[in-house]
């Protein structure tokens, strides 16, 4: 063998050493970002959840504050209903008691 085929031969496995070390870096920053890459998915996943429970408990609460403004409505209707009819239960007391007084201050 030659002295140029030796510096061939033994040039040969440095240059697929450092091929291999820079295969191997770059698959490990290939692994460091598909690593990176799942967390930040699963981070999305939980804000994803995150929200759906926030959007569902919004619109309970929509519905329930519905539910308590129609109550509300109806009770203040009631209300002014039980209102006037107290009035005019009052007055027709009031009524009654001045015929009354009135006819008892004719029967004397």
């Amino acid at each position: 063998m030659t002295s140029q085929e030796q510096d061939s031969s033994d040039a040969l496995p440095d240059v697929l050493g450092a091929a291999l070390r820079r295969l191997s870096g770059a698959l490990d920053h290939l692994e460091a970002a598909t690593v990176r890459r799942a967390a930040v998915e699963r981070a999305r996943a939980d804000l994803d959840e995150e929200l759906k429970v926030m959007q569902d408990d919004r619109a309970r609460l929509a519905a329930e504050l519905d539910g308590a403004l129609s109550r509300n409505r109806a009770l203040t209707l009631a209300q002014a209903d039980v209102t006037a009819r107290l009035e005019r239960a009052e007055q027709m007391v009031r009524e009654i008691v001045a015929d009354a007084a009135v006819d008892d201050g004719e029967a004397r």
